[in-house]
């Protein structure tokens, strides 16, 4: 079982370096999004949508957060997995892990990729993205929510001996950040 977990701040373009990156590699992987396995059991408590998701009470996302664990978990046992998800959670309560402890028992990651950009840069691409209801963060916040990516990044692989590399996802930049991701999932 091989699991590689892709993270970044929302509206960073994780998910799109993932997509071109599983387009331009022989390399196989099956893709899971945390996110929506975590909105299907979200779906089964009352929960409309991932906006509203993030609002639950941290009781109520640990839960939730587990039992999407041992699902991605169970689907791992025979194929190589990549998990798709975000590092940590901006809350009204502070930053929520995305990945603690009793998720990181449950998947074991061998590799940990973060994808990062400019906060300008992200900004930008929230604004644009009309799909999602995000959060009105200043500059500033988007700096914040990636250095505590990074050092909780950090700690996710001192629990798990899991490796970090960080990858930079510049506009106009697809094809770099993307093959440095091939480069991860080939190595």
């Amino acid at each position: 079982m091989t699991v590689i977990v892709v993270t970044g701040t929302p509206g960073v373009g994780k998910t799109t370096v993932l997509k071109t990156a599983l387009e331009n590699t022989s390399t196989e992987y099956v893709v899971v999004n945390y996110g929506d396995v975590m909105l299907e059991e979200a779906k089964r408590r009352g929960v409309m949508d991932r906006d509203e998701m993030r609002r639950l009470s941290p009781e109520i996302q640990r839960d939730i957060q587990r039992k999407a664990a041992q699902e991605i978990a169970a689907k791992a046992e025979d194929r190589g997995i990549i998990v798709d998800t975000h590092c940590t959670i901006k809350t009204p309560s502070g930053y929520l892990p995305g990945l603690p402890a009793w998720v990181l028992d449950a998947l074991k990651p061998e590799k940990i990729v973060l994808i990062e950009a400019e906060p300008e840069e992200i900004m930008n691409r929230r604004m644009k993205d009309t799909t999602r209801i995000r959060d009105a963060d200043v500059l500033s916040e988007i700096e914040e929510h990636q250095l505590v990516n990074k050092a909780t990044a950090m700690a996710y692989a001192a629990l798990t001996g899991a490796t970090v590399k960080i990858i930079k996802n510049s506009d106009n930049k697809l094809t770099e950040a993307s093959q440095q991701l091939i480069d991860v999932l080939e190595g």
